[in-house]
This record gives structure tokens, sequence and C-alpha cells, in this order.
């Protein structure tokens, strides 16, 4: 009998699976979204975006820090009400330089090679989200939340916390 996924192996799955998210950001209170390519950090802890200087979202950005992002992995078809998983990462975004932002650059393009152009010019920022949780849906209405202490290295996650139905 195979045991249930634990939210951190949902999460891994889908993160390793899907290549764009919807970025939330928001400036003077009204709501911008973005589709967006990412990457993941290995632990789950951080995603990275890249952007241009010049655009809305990194305007926004840098007034608001306080972001949202959403990665799923329907189909739209009928059956993804009982079998697609939703996603809604939220954190917040820091423009990263040096050799730490390189890293976070090279990673990127590891999973997105076709945007090495649009990555190395000099306009573009690596932006880091800070996860501070995940909202799991599953199932349709199944919420769970996991959640993820301060990012110091000797923090672990708790598991997930049901939420009830969505």
């Amino acid at each position: 009998m195979n045991s249930p996924e634990t939210i951190q192996q949902v999460l891994q799955r889908l993160l390793a699976s899907q290549r764009y998210a919807v970025l939330a950001t928001e400036n003077q209170g009204q709501p911008y979204t973005s589709l967006m390519a990412f990457a993941v950090t290995d632990d789950l802890k951080a995603l990275i975006l890249l952007t241009g200087r010049g655009t809305h979202k990194y305007v926004n950005l840098m007034a608001n820090r306080r972001v949202a992002m959403f990665i799923d992995n329907r189909e739209n078809v009928g059956s993804d009400t009982e079998e697609a998983v939703a996603v809604t990462a939220l954190g917040e975004a820091e423009e990263v330089a040096g050799d730490e932002g390189a890293g976070l650059r090279h990673s990127y393009l590891a999973r997105h090679p076709y945007l090495a152009v649009f990555a190395t010019s000099p306009s573009c920022a690596v932006m880091r989200v800070r996860v501070k949780s995940y909202l799991v849906v599953r199932r349709f209405q199944e919420v769970e939340e996991w959640r993820l202490g301060p990012q110091g290295p000797e923090d672990v996650p708790t598991e997930g916390k049901h939420l009830g139905r969505n």
C-alpha cells in the first residue's frame, strides 16, 4: 500500500514539473499579476525570478516586497477538480546582486536556458522570493499550509497543517 505524499513531497514534485508561475504584486493599492518563468532552491525556501528593471513588476517589487506566487498543474479538463494541485507561495522579494546573484542566475538558466539573452542583459534584475509559507490545494477543496521559519540554515519547516475546505 502506498503512503500518501507529504506536503513537502507534493511541493517538490509540483515545483520541479512546472516552469511558470503567476506573480502577484501590488503598488498603491492596485494588484498586478505577471506570468513568470521561475526556478526554486533545493530546500524550497526561495523562488528565483528575473525581470527587467523597467517593468511594472520591478517597480511594484521595489515599492512592496510582499508577493504571492501561484503555481498549478491543471490541464483544463474535468478531472482537474480531483487531480490538479494548486500552490500559492507567500513571501518577500529582494533583488540579489554580486556573486550570490550570479549563482541564482546560473540556477535559473539551468532550468530556462532559452532565456539566456534576457537573463544576461544589464537591465535584468535577479529577484529572490524568500518563501514564508506555501498553501497547497488538492482534490479541489483540501487546503494545507507548510510554513517555513526564518531563513537560517538550522530551520526545519513544520509539516502541513490541514486548513479545511477552500
